[in-house]
């Protein structure tokens, strides 16, 4: 039989080591865990060192940078060169319109130059031309620009077709204004003026329209008027001053003749978007 004094010295011995392998356990619990918090701990700075050094990574963020400018500068260079484009194709156009619709004039005996100033070929004086089509490329910039700074982008009948059908129908107020015969020049303005406001209420119907072709009706009539007076040409039968009383509706008509092709050359293709699909024609920003 065990004696007393071995349970006395066996019994507080296995107390104290079972107490003692508690904290042991705890104490590993903890060096586990103090282990793991700095292993997080190191990993965290490794991480922002890693995005830190893919943003200053020179085959990322300078490219990426590189890649806007290029596009923003490309933009540009197209944009300048588009416009461009435009001043010259609307200068050709006011060119060939002056020269074909002076001459009709002058063969009619509406519109009567100095012999000095004639040119064989066009019948016409030599100036007569270039200040047309610098005011057609003018005015043709013009009315894209309006409509942008308006807030308004013209969308009726933003076609090619509708366009020279504008210009055929002013090409027949000009002939009409040279070829038809009425009792006096009254009613010849009259007449035209109906005729003008219906180009404009066809092609075009807009505001800025109606009041970029009034402001430039008024402005053309006026340097005519200065031009007659100085003597530069005359008008025969002149019943508006120096000038006959039908021309503001024929600048008028003119007006809004070059203001649509020139919306209509501010009107480019949308480039494709990266699903493959156009949304269709898109206006440029202007000046």
């Amino acid at each position: 039989m065990p004696r007393l004094d071995d349970h006395l010295w066996r019994g507080p011995c296995a107390k104290g080591t079972k107490h003692r392998s508690h904290p042991r356990a705890s104490a590993r619990e903890l060096v586990a865990k103090a282990g793991e918090m700095i292993n997080s701990s190191g990993s965290g700075p490794s991480l922002l060192a890693a995005h830190g050094a893919l943003g200053t990574d020179p085959a990322h963020g300078p490219q990426r940078t590189g890649v806007g400018g290029q596009g923003s500068s490309s933009h540009v260079n197209s944009w300048h060169h588009h416009l461009v484009q435009r001043s010259l194709v609307l200068f050709s156009v006011g060119v060939v319109l002056a020269l074909v619709l002076n001459l009709l004039q002058v063969q009619r005996n509406v519109t009567l130059f100095p012999d000095e100033v004639i040119a064989t070929i066009f019948s016409s004086a030599w100036w007569v031309p270039p200040c047309c089509g610098t005011a057609a490329a003018v005015v043709g910039l013009l009315y894209p620009c309006i409509d942008s700074h308006l807030g308004e982008p013209h969308k009726f009948k933003r076609e090619w077709a509708s366009v020279m059908r504008c210009v055929a129908v002013f090409v027949g107020i000009n002939h009409a204004s040279a070829k038809l015969d009425f009792a006096n020049n009254v009613q010849l303005s009259l007449t035209l003026a109906a005729l003008s406001l219906g180009l404009w209420w066809t092609f075009d119907r807009s505001r800025s329209g109606l009041g970029l072709g009034i402001t430039i009706a008024f402005l053309a009539t006026l340097i005519t008027q200065l031009l007659v007076y100085n003597g530069v040409y005359q008008y025969t039968s002149p019943d508006f001053l120096y000038i006959r009383s039908w021309l503001p509706c024929i600048f008028f008509s003119g007006g809004v003749t070059v203001g649509n092709i020139g919306r209509q050359l501010a009107m480019e293709p949308e480039f494709p978007s990266h699903d493959g699909s156009v949304s269709g024609f898109s206006e440029l920003p202007l000046l």
